[in-house]
């Protein structure tokens, strides 16, 4: 991260002062993609500590030997301690494992960490976390916390540019009492720069230093080569080359079912979807699958075969799919931009961004084919004991037909429509904009 100095505040941060101040606590697990902000958010919790020891198990490889035959957590302390000058010291120092999947050992030894030093506070972070996890299924039910990180909500990124009271004003909003329009229409434009720059640290900060968006479309370059770089470090699962048409095609049917046999073109079908599940684990794509929505959990009744995929970070989108950033600035609506894709995505990124930080949801559509036409809810979400169907437009207009058949057929009271318009009412439908989706706060989707 060129401007490295600079770090913005972010909503993990408290979770992690939370985390510091509880009573044998368990060693946290840091997961999600690359670049999401992971080690900086460790390093300025490590402020807060009179103490702080951070190893990276990728450049430092000569200290794996230290957890090849030793997973004693008062020997290595001792032996870390004693390599960097910094006393290792329960409840004052903090020890950061960071890069943790190139040491498999390492990611064993948390759960001794736990038992045998739980007054110690201890992170651990990987790149290609989900991976290493996949070959220690179960080294730490129980005794390690995981935290996931996403990139920047909306929310977060308005407090970054010094518009909190912005942001204060979208979570006390009602459908009885909107924004007022001039308001409203401010908070679009903010949004809109928030399509176009999307989440990713340093992007955000970028713009943050010096508010010029054709530096973040540089980095956000940057960043998916580094992307497409990786894709080699899975060929021995699958070809780099099925694997960058996965994220290609991925791109392309935003928006709609997924579809391999679209997505393989010269491949096999096989391969791309092996491709897109190496994806999925490295954070790069959020599946959203089918569920019939009878009742709850909505995990009980889905189909895998039918599910949309979601590229995590719409900055990445629209610069993958060259939209053109005038258009989306200046228009009315997002209709003349892929056909309001780009709206279904961002509502979908901020609604996994809602869920607890301490597990991992999954997102969900319904969709209903019969002889007389075809209905389809973009998203459903499980608050408490209710199931809410979401529907999101591009623009001010379009009609509520597949919203209504839902509500009808599913017996249930209200639904929500998501799009440029103010909040309101419909009579049972509410609509909230596309700005506000983290007033639909935390929900619980009941696969934990």
């Amino acid at each position: 991260m060129k401007n490295a100095d600079l770090y913005i505040s972010r909503d993990v941060d408290d979770t992690l002062l939370s985390w510091k101040g509880q009573a044998r606590r368990k060693p946290l697990l840091l997961r999600g993609a690359r670049q999401v902000g992971k080690s900086f958010a460790v390093r300025h919790l490590a402020k807060t500590f009179e103490y702080f020891i951070e190893i990276d198990f990728v450049s430092q490889g000569d200290l794996h030997a230290l957890f090849n035959t030793n997973i004693n957590p008062a020997e290595i302390c001792e032996q870390l301690s004693l390599l960097y000058e910094v006393p290792v010291i329960e409840g004052k120092t903090l020890l950061f494992f960071d890069e943790i999947q190139a040491c498999l050992n390492a990611i064993s030894s948390l759960r001794y960490f736990y038992e045998k030093m739980p007054d110690l506070h201890i992170i651990a972070a990987g790149s290609l976390l989900e991976f290493a996890l996949q070959e220690l299924p179960s080294f730490g039910v129980g005794r390690v916390r995981s935290l996931f990180i996403y990139p920047f909500s909306f929310q977060e990124f308005l407090s970054a540019c010094n518009q909190e009271a912005l942001a204060k004003t979208i979570i006390i909003a009602t459908d009885t009492r909107p924004i007022p329009e001039l308001i409203h229409k401010r908070i679009i434009t903010w949004y809109k720069r928030y399509l176009a720059i999307g989440g990713m640290p340093e992007v955000v900060a970028k713009y943050v230093e010096s508010g010029d968006m054709l530096e973040c479309m540089g980095i956000i370059d940057d960043l998916v080569i580094s992307f497409q770089d990786d894709f080699a470090k899975y060929k021995k699962l699958v070809p780099a080359q099925r694997i960058r048409e996965a994220f290609d095609a991925v791109i392309r049917q935003t928006g709609g079912k997924f579809v391999f046999v679209k997505a393989a073109q010269a491949s096999e079908p096989k391969q791309i979807k092996a491709a897109v599940d190496i994806l999925i684990m490295a954070g790069l794509v959020i599946p959203v699958t089918h569920t019939s929505a009878n009742g709850i959990p909505l995990g009980a009744e889905v189909d895998v075969k039918k599910r949309k995929m979601l590229i995590f970070d719409t900055g990445i989108f629209q610069r993958l799919l060259g939209l053109n950033i005038g258009e989306l600035m200046i228009g009315e609506s997002f209709e003349v931009i892929n056909k309001g894709a780009i709206a279904e995505l961002s509502v979908g990124l901020e609604l996994m961004k809602l869920s607890s930080p301490n597990r991992r949801d999954s997102l969900y559509y319904w969709h209903r084919e019969t002889a007389s036409g075809n209905a389809e809810v973009d998203y459903v979400i499980q608050k408490a004991d209710k199931i809410i169907p979401i529907e999101v437009k591009s623009g001010r207009r379009g009609s509520m037909q597949s919203l209504q058949v839902f509500l009808k057929e599913k017996k249930i009271e209200e639904g929500v429509r998501i799009s440029l318009e103010n909040f309101g009412k419909y009579l049972t439908i509410k609509t909230i904009p596309l700005y506000a989706v983290s007033t639909l706060g935390e929900r619980n989707t009941g696969d934990r």
